[in-house]
C-alpha cells in the first residue's frame, strides 16, 4: 500500500440523516446515508427520535461504508466526525461513535465543522466538479443557516452576514406546510414551480441591513396571503398551487441574489460557491448561471449528493486537516452551537 495513500472514514450525524463515508486523501470511495423516514408523519424532525435512530443505523451504515471503499479498517488512517452545529442528541451518536472506534483503532480524531464542511466540500476530487480558487465566497443554504462567508483559505474563513431568525430552508418548508404539502416540502416547491408563475403573486421583501438575513416576515406574510384567499376560495390552493410555488420561490431567490449582488460588491470576489441542503434547489443553480453569463460571476455549484448532509464533505476537511496534524484529544465534546 502506497504511503501518500490516507484514509480517512468520516462520520456526518448533526440532523437526522446517518452517513459515514471512506476517503483516500480528496477521492470518496464510499459515501452512505441512512435517512430517516419517521420524521415525515411529524412534519418536521424530532430531537429525541432522531438520535434513536441513529444509534440503529450507525454500525450498519459504518460497515456498509468501509465494504463499499473496499478498505478494512486496520488501513484507516484517522476517523473525522461532525462536532456540530445540530441537534446535541445526534450529534452525540456521532461523536461517541467516533471517539470510541479511533481509540480501539488506535488512530488520530479528527474534529470537523459541519457549516465548514458544506464550503470544504467543493475541493472533494471529482472529474464532474471544479474546485474554485482562493478567495472566494461561499453562500450557505441549509434548514438550519444561511450565510455568505468570505473564504480565504481553507481555514480562514470570515461570515459577512448571516439569517436574523429563519434559515432559508426552514422558510421553504415552512411556507410547504401552508400549503399541506408533507415533510420536507422545500423540494416540493421547487417542482411546483418550474411549472408556475413566479410574478403571479408578489410577496414583500424583508428590509434587512447589510449582508444578513431575515425570512420569519416573508413567511408570515405569505400565511396571511394564504388564510385570506382560502376563505374567499376554499380550493385556491388545489386551483393555483404551481403558480403560489413559483411565487415563493422566485420572493426566496430574489432575497438571496440581492444579498450576493451585494457581497460582490463590498468584496470585489466574483467565485461565488453555495452549499447545504438549498442548493440542490433548481431555482437557485439557474440564477448563478444567469450571473455568470450577466455579471460575470464564476460560479460553482456542489454534485447533489454534496448538498444535503452527508459525510464525504466531512471526510475532505478530515483529509485537509489530517494534512495540518490537526487532531482532536479523547475528551473533545459535541458543541450544538458551533459557529465558523
Amino acid at each position: 500500500m502506497k504511503s501518500q495513500e490516507n484514509f480517512i472514514l468520516a462520520i456526518e450525524s448533526s440532523c437526522d440523516d446517518t452517513s459515514a463515508a471512506v476517503l483516500c486523501n480528496d477521492k470518496v470511495l464510499s459515501n452512505v446515508v441512512a435517512t430517516q423516514h419517521i420524521h415525515e408523519q411529524y412534519g418536521g424532525v424530532v430531537p429525541e427520535l432522531a438520535s434513536r435512530a441513529h444509534q440503529q443505523n450507525i454500525v450498519p451504515v459504518v460497515h456498509q461504508a468501509l465494504a463499499k471503499a473496499n478498505i478494512d479498517k486496520k488501513h484507516l488512517s484517522a476517523i473525522a466526525f461532525t462536532r456540530g452545529p445540530g441537534l446535541m442528541g445526534s450529534l452525540l451518536v456521532g461523536t461517541s461513535f467516533a471517539k470510541s472506534l479511533a481509540l480501539g483503532l488506535g488512530i488520530p480524531l479528527i474534529e470537523v465543522n459541519h457549516m465548514q464542511a458544506h464550503i470544504l466540500a467543493h475541493f472533494i476530487k471529482d472529474e464532474n466538479q471544479t474546485s474554485p480558487s482562493f478567495p472566494f465566497l461561499a453562500m450557505t443554504l441549509s434548514g438550519g443557516h444561511t450565510q455568505i462567508v468570505q473564504v480565504n483559505a481553507n481555514f480562514d474563513m470570515e461570515i459577512l452576514g448571516q439569517t436574523l431568525d429563519d434559515a432559508v430552508g426552514e422558510a421553504f418548508d415552512k411556507s410547504a406546510k401552508l400549503l399541506g404539502l408533507p415533510y420536507p416540502g422545500g423540494p416540493l416547491i421547487d417542482k411546483y414551480a418550474q411549472e408556475g408563475n413566479p410574478k403571479a403573486f408578489p410577496f414583500p421583501k424583508p428590509k434587512v441591513d447589510g449582508l444578513n438575513f431575515s425570512f420569519s416576515g416573508l413567511k408570515t406574510s405569505i400565511l396571511y396571503f394564504v388564510q385570506k384567499k382560502v376563505r374567499e376560495n376554499p380550493r385556491f390552493i388545489e386551483e393555483n398551487l404551481n403558480d403560489i410555488c413559483a411565487s415563493i420561490q422566485f420572493t426566496i431567490l430574489e432575497i438571496l441574489m440581492d444579498k450576493l449582488k451585494l457581497a460582490v460588491k463590498q468584496t470585489g470576489i466574483k467565485q461565488i460557491t453555495i452549499g447545504g441542503g438549498v442548493a440542490a434547489n433548481s431555482g437557485i443553480r439557474a440564477r448563478l448561471k444567469e450571473a455568470e453569463n450577466s455579471l460575470g460571476w464564476k460560479t460553482y455549484t456542489p454534485k447533489f449528493e454534496y448538498c444535503t448532509d452527508n459525510a464525504a464533505m466531512i471526510g475532505i476537511v478530515g483529509y485537509l486537516k489530517f494534512l495540518e496534524k490537526d487532531f482532536a484529544a479523547q475528551n473533545i465534546a459535541a458543541k450544538a452551537r458551533y459557529t465558523l
